[in-house]
């Protein structure tokens, strides 16, 4: 079972690190030659189809046509108000990742900056995105794993006991989500008392689904609704730190005892440390990068050990097994 629990945790914290580099690539200030594609409405581009393919369940029929389209490769069009190039397949995926700040460089749309206000303050995306890989091994690598496994098998327990069992009927998707936005909140910052975690659970559910939306700030849209929701957060999680900061100089709080204390306590090269709005855009950006990523993975684990009971039996009995 520690196994298991150790497997998941892991897909976890990388889902939650991968899915940081949601990219979009300027185009505007390039001379060469563009990749096959058309950009759409004035605005609003192809976002409306590429939502709607979402909406009927099947995302990936919006990225398929054009693949078939124009190119199997890479495809350009306009989303969320920004020209973007789609690289497909693992050709795609290898060449952004080998040439990150050489031929590509990730940067964010200008909507994410009212979502999230101070996240361009600072510096620069290329020198937010450094700083925090910089920051961040520390607790991804193995050896720092292990000790959030017990952490882990306890909110495990809670979480099947409180919406799984003596159930008739369970629906995977939402629990997982429930979880693993109750496992980030542990990790990350120790919120552990489920009233407390059901706080931030729906303004963070209006916040993930406005956040990928058409950039319209008006009264009722999605987008609009994702930026009160990010405020309420923010001053939620700005008091968290506030907090914090007291518990670390009274001894209350552990230096290492979560992600929270590791960005109060680290400063850069220059030896400034962060401000606390940073610090809770930054922790926000971490729930939300975890937030769908990791809740699929864990549902498609649970849809194939149901479809697979020999492959279940054995994780059940904690043996390792052997898939042909």
């Amino acid at each position: 079972m520690e196994y298991l629990l150790a497997s998941l945790l892991s897909l976890f914290l990388v889902l939650v690190s991968l899915s940081l580099h949601f990219l979009f690539f300027n185009t505007k200030k390039s001379g060469k030659t563009l990749p096959p594609g058309k950009t759409g409405w004035p605005v609003i581009g192809e976002s409306l189809e590429f939502l709607s393919t979402g909406w009927k369940g099947h995302p990936e029929k919006f990225i398929f046509d054009r693949m078939a389209k124009y190119s199997s490769n890479v495809f350009r069009t306009s989303l969320l108000g920004e020209k973007a190039a789609v690289f497909c397949g693992a050709s795609g995926n290898k060449f952004l990742f080998s040439n990150e700040n050489k031929l590509v460089q990730a940067w964010w749309p200008a909507s994410v900056d009212k979502v999230f206000p101070s996240s361009g303050a600072t510096s620069s995306s290329k020198e937010e995105a450094i700083k925090m890989r910089k920051m961040l091994p520390n607790f991804f690598k193995p050896e720092a794993l292990k000790q959030y496994v017990g952490i882990m098998d306890h909110i495990t327990q809670r979480h099947f006991a409180s919406g799984w069992d003596n159930q008739d009927e369970v629906v995977v998707f939402p629990l997982a989500k429930r979880y693993t936005f109750w496992l980030a909140c542990r990790l990350f910052v120790s919120i552990e008392d489920p009233n407390h975690v059901a706080k931030f659970a729906d303004p963070f559910d209006l916040l993930a689904s406005g956040l990928i939306s058409i950039p319209i700030d008006l009264p009722g849209t999605p987008f609009h609704r994702a930026i009160k929701a990010s405020n309420f957060i923010r001053k939620e999680l700005h008091a968290i730190i506030k907090q914090r900061k007291i518990d670390l100089a009274e001894g209350k709080a552990s230096p290492t005892q979560d992600i929270l204390s590791h960005m109060l306590l680290t400063s850069d090269e220059d030896g400034k440390f962060m401000a606390e709005l940073d610090i809770a855009d930054k922790i926000l950006g971490l729930l939300i990068g975890g937030h769908d990523t990791a809740s699929s993975a864990c549902t498609f684990i649970v849809k194939y050990l149901a479809e697979l009971p020999h492959i279940y039996d054995k994780v059940h009995q904690g043996k390792t097994p052997h898939i042909t």
